[in-house]
């Protein structure tokens, strides 16, 4: 049976627009009917059984369409599989998690989904956006970050989770935790095995 997934992204610079069709492209490849849009253009998420979410994330923000997301649906998220992730970090910061702004972490906490998972971003000068980001962007620390690789194994990670569903019956067993554990990265509360290899 084919799992129904929605991919939502708020980006600023197009970064996370790019990890969020790697990620979508990666579960089609698992067999998924995976849709993905724009956070400010999602429309009803009635049809899907799951849903991931990305956010640019900077100076510790989340995009506002994100957030509006997620508040909007916080009574259906709680019914479906969700994953977050945000984008952002460059330069000798790039690998360090980034906490979930405060807004996010209680809409997930009402949501029953597990901390964002971080991903490297991209800054360039062809893309950047914004006094800061343009002055940053003509320095040293211009670069794309985006580990590939790591995107994709997580995707690889979500894609069975899901499809694990297809076997066992999933509900959401606490509203801050799947499989009676908010360490378990996500995983649905029917899962066996292990959890995602990053986040």
């Amino acid at each position: 049976m084919t799992r129904k997934v929605l991919v939502v992204h708020a980006t600023k610079m197009s970064a996370t627009a790019g990890i969020a069709t790697a990620i979508a492209a990666e579960l089609r490849k698992g067999g998924h009917e995976v849709d993905i849009c724009e956070a400010s253009g999602a429309g009803s998420i009635a049809r899907y059984d799951a849903v991931i979410l990305g956010s640019a994330i900077y100076l510790r923000r989340w995009r506002p369409e994100a957030v509006a997301f997620l508040r909007k649906h916080v009574r259906e998220l709680r019914d479906r599989q969700v994953w977050l992730f945000h984008s952002g970090p460059i330069g000798p910061d790039k690998d360090q998690a980034q906490a979930m702004p405060r807004n996010v972490a209680r809409l997930a906490r009402k949501i029953g989904a597990t901390p964002a998972t971080t991903f490297a971003g991209r800054l360039e000068p062809d893309t950047a956006r914004g006094f800061l980001a343009k002055r940053i962007a003509r320095g040293n620390l211009a670069a794309d970050s985006r580990e590939w690789a790591r995107i994709t194994d997580w995707a690889d990670d979500i894609s069975a989770a899901i499809s694990a569903v297809e076997h066992a019956p999933w509900h959401r067993t606490g509203t801050t935790q799947y499989c009676g554990s908010s360490t378990t990265a996500g995983l649905p509360s029917s899962c066996s095995g292990n959890p995602p290899k990053h986040g």
